[in-house]
């Protein structure tokens, strides 16, 4: 924020065709066309975000709110949680409005019954946490946590049974077997250690009333970490597992295996300190290693306002780099994995210069015009407002960004501004990636702080063919953190199955990987939590056409034992 002082598994593949054959090239993703029409309103996604600000001006009113895409009804497609913040001066025990939508498998939505949640509402994170195969929804918050325990389509209250409620000021969390025995533990960030009481008084550059920074309170909390002991059931390992040892204003939070050894670490954005990454040590610890790995601070040695994170494999050596997304004033940091250390690598991709003026919270790396390269897509808005309010008659709102990568290595910004027509200004925090109405293009989902969601559909010109991978676990949950490598035409990938990345999202656990002109996979490789592998392939993809079957993506499913050992 301010940086100012005052889911044995199995393989189901979903082939999705292309909606026009060949690749985009730079000139047509650079033109007038858009790459995303806004559609919530039409599609039934009624949600609007509320700070509860009035007069002053409380820290945590400026950064919410928080969304989720998941499969909650085991149907094929995906739902939408959206999470209310509400408002600080309410009693403790005052219900929240979340709302939880269901999909039609068109990409429509219908309001669905929710259990009353507390507490000042931040994020969201998904998987299967008590082990019956169906997507869990864990809710952060300034207060009580809630984890909502799928019972056959419906959510229920499960927080009291789990020991998940953990308290004071929680942002992004994520599921993750870190200790690989076949239940998902659950990390979940902290930010400060804030209350009403305590609240500071803070000025703009121009003298008026405006939002802290995190430095002004001094008061960096801890992240906490909870084993599964089975069922739901869950232990808090904090300090056994040395998770409690630094304290940060943690606001981002991702999961896979960086260096290599099989054992999934988490990376963590911190908000004016150095990032975290937890480094697993196999033996239920943790050690944090930014520092030493080279991803703590950026080229020149200082620390970043760290929001957004994701870890994806950009230069296409098998291994997850980092990205985190900055203040105003601040460029992206891109640290690329060489072996398990990391160099700066921000300036040399062209993302210095396109990404300073704005400060970005929510982030997505996809692939949105199918070419077989991570696009990328920030959601903007300030924490400090502007001399004035603008266009939008909102001081923090700001455009957001849509960058294309190139075969270079490099992004370059996509207009319009966006990827809408016309441009979106408003103050965004939480963006969800998936493909919402199953056309095997990923769509997102976007929370406005005191504003309506934007549901961004895909219509990105000159898409190539692609995929939809899903990585299943005996029970049917999603295999998080399996890592997948795919031979496609001379080319080899690496995508990993994760939900937790972006800023206060859960996103579709399905793995869409882009094609360009390629109609054949060769192989998946597959390499589930445990250690143990499997090959899967060939596979034709064939020529579905522009929409595949009524508009819907053909689905295929493989199950593990029916492959093969690598």
């Amino acid at each position: 924020m301010s940086a100012r002082a005052a889911p044995g598994p199995a393989l189901a593949l979903l082939l999705a065709g292309a909606c026009s054959s060949g690749e985009s090239t730079g000139e047509e993703a650079t033109g007038p066309a858009p790459w995303f029409v806004e559609e919530a309103a039409s599609r039934g996604l009624d949600f609007r975000h509320a700070s509860g600000h009035g007069e002053a001006f409380w820290m945590p009113e400026i950064m919410g709110g928080g969304a989720a895409l998941l499969d909650l009804e085991g149907d094929g497609d995906l739902d939408a949680y959206l999470v209310q913040s509400g408002a600080l001066a309410a009693p403790e025990d005052a219900a929240v409005a979340d709302r939880l939508f269901t999909n039609d498998g068109a990409g429509r939505f219908t309001p669905a019954e929710l259990p009353p949640v507390r507490g000042y509402g931040m994020g969201a994170a998904c998987g299967d946490a008590d082990g019956d195969g169906d997507a869990d929804l864990y809710r952060t918050a300034l207060g009580r946590n809630t984890l909502l325990v799928n019972e056959g389509g419906r959510l229920a209250d499960g927080t009291a049974t789990s020991g998940t409620a953990h308290g004071g000021w929680s942002t992004s969390a994520a599921f993750l077997d870190y200790d690989r025995d076949g239940a998902l533990d659950l990390f979940v960030t902290a930010y400060l250690e804030w209350s009403r009481t305590g609240e500071l008084d803070c000025m703009d550059p121009l003298g008026r009333p405006d939002y802290c920074s995190p430095k002004n309170y001094k008061t960096p909390a801890l992240s906490a970490l909870f084993r599964n002991a089975g069922a739901g059931a869950f232990s808090d390992v904090s300090r056994a597992s040395g998770v409690a040892e630094k304290r940060g204003t943690g606001l981002g939070v991702a999961v896979g295996d960086l260096d290599g050894d099989g054992w999934l670490d988490v990376f963590v954005a911190n908000d004016g300190m150095p990032n975290r990454l937890w480094k697993n040590g196999g033996d239920g610890t943790f050690a944090d290693v930014a520092m030493l790995a080279g991803c703590g601070v950026d080229a020149d040695g200082l620390p970043k306002a760290g929001m957004g994170v994701a870890l994806a494999d950009l230069d296409e050596d098998l291994d997850l780099d980092v990205f985190v997304c900055n203040l105003r004033g601040e460029s992206d940091s891109y640290y690329r994995n060489e072996g398990g250390y990391f160099s700066d690598r921000t300036a040399a991709a062209g993302l210095a210069a396109v990404s300073k003026p704005f400060t970005r919270f929510g982030l997505a790396l996809c692939d949105f015009d199918q070419d077989g390269r991570l696009d990328v897509y920030e959601a903007n808005g300030r924490v400090e407002r502007a001399a004035e309010a603008g266009a939008a008659g909102d001081p923090y709102a700001e455009p957001n960004l849509l960058l294309r990568a190139s075969a270079a290595g490099a992004f370059e910004e996509v207009r319009p501004r966006g990827g809408t027509a016309p441009e979106l200004v408003a103050t965004s925090r939480a963006v969800a990636c998936g493909d919402v109405d199953g056309d095997g293009a990923p769509d997102l989902l976007v929370v406005n702080r005191d504003g309506p969601a934007h549901l961004l559909v895909n219509r990105a010109p000159g898409r190539g063919h692609a995929v939809l991978l899903r990585v299943l676990e005996k029970s049917g949950a999603d295999a998080l953190g399996a890592m997948l490598t795919l031979e496609i035409d001379g080319r080899r990938l690496r995508r990993d199955v994760g939900a937790a990345y972006s800023y206060l999202a859960s996103n579709d656990a399905r793995l869409h990987v882009g094609l360009g002109t390629a109609r054949r996979i060769e192989s998946v490789r597959v390499r589930w939590v445990d250690g143990g592998e499997e090959r899967f392939g060939p596979f034709d993809v064939g020529d579905v056409g522009e929409a595949g079957d009524a508009g819907r993506a053909p689905v295929f499913e493989l199950r593990r034992g029916r492959g093969t050992r690598p």
